[in-house]
């Protein structure tokens, strides 16, 4: 039995005690957005996040821009991807995507994640499979705002280099102002998009899962890469602030020169006409 042929929310038995069920477990990042509102696409098991029985799979939707598929076909996976994608705003090329195993273990109290290998649950309930679901969107939101704030900082560093070597920054004033539109947009997109630090609601009702919960916070490190990513996020903004003052004194000095130089005229011409006068 696998992934493919498992009905999920139920803890089905296997015929070999050695081969435990397993689930294919996909998340994938569509978009900046997806708006589930009104969105019928199976037998609702959540609304928040919005979660749907599909076939003999789960399928959560995650409104930052992440749908986590559990159980599904490829085939299926696909036409339910195919419907979304009206729905997400600012769509990705190519999509972010993680993938993962659960697996049934033994009893509730063996519950574990193997580094690198399967989720082990004690059961595949559909509390479960939104906690992991959670989990692994939030790993897939973080993975692509890491990359987009690495990409910010491979601009950034010329700039320092530059300063640091020389004391001054590049010429290129419209160079300056891109870096600081990616700084802004890489902020405006990550900073308070996706609450990483709170934990699903589905925790408010089956406080008992908050154990299996913290695992995975654990094995997919939300909490360090968050705090790595907002220290990353603060270095932005300072740069971003420190080049536009750069920009506005080396505005302003411009402006002062123009004055001293009209004031050096102005007088040339005086004198000239003083001196006309006296001729």
């Amino acid at each position: 039995m696998n992934a493919d042929q498992l009905a999920v929310g139920t803890a089905s038995t296997s015929p070999k005690p050695e081969a435990a069920p397993t689930l294919r477990i996909r998340a994938l990042m569509l978009g900046d957005r997806i708006n589930a509102a009104g969105l019928e696409i199976g037998t609702l098991v959540s609304s928040t996040p919005a979660a749907f029985r599909v076939h003999a799979g789960l399928a959560v939707i995650f409104r930052y821009g992440v749908v986590v598929l559990i159980g599904l076909l490829p085939s299926e996976e696909k036409v339910l991807i195919d419907s979304l994608k009206p729905r997400v705003i600012g769509e990705l090329s190519p999509y972010e995507e993680e993938i993962a195993q659960a697996q049934l273990c033994k009893d509730e109290s063996a519950e574990a994640i193997q580094p690198g290998g399967p989720i082990c649950l004690a059961k595949f309930s559909d509390d479960r499979l939104l906690l992991v679901a959670d989990a692994l969107a939030k790993s897939t939101s973080l993975a692509r705002d890491e990359r987009r704030v690495a990409a910010v900082f491979d601009v950034i560093e010329p700039f320092a280099r530059e300063l640091a070597e020389h004391g001054r920054t590049p010429r290129r004033r419209k160079g300056i102002l891109q870096l600081i539109g990616n700084a802004l947009l890489v902020q405006q997109r990550v900073a308070g998009r996706v609450a990483i630090a709170e934990k699903p609601d589905v925790l408010w009702e089956k406080p008992e899962l908050d154990r299996l919960y913290s695992r995975l916070e654990d094995e997919y490190e939300l909490k360090e890469r968050l705090d790595t990513l907002e220290r990353k996020l603060t270095a932005v903004s300072e740069t971003a602030n420190a080049l536009t003052d750069i920009i506005d004194t080396q505005r302003s000095l411009r402006l002062e020169i123009a004055v001293v130089v009209l004031i050096v005229i102005e007088v040339a011409i005086g004198c000239f006409q003083i001196w006309s006068g006296t001729h």
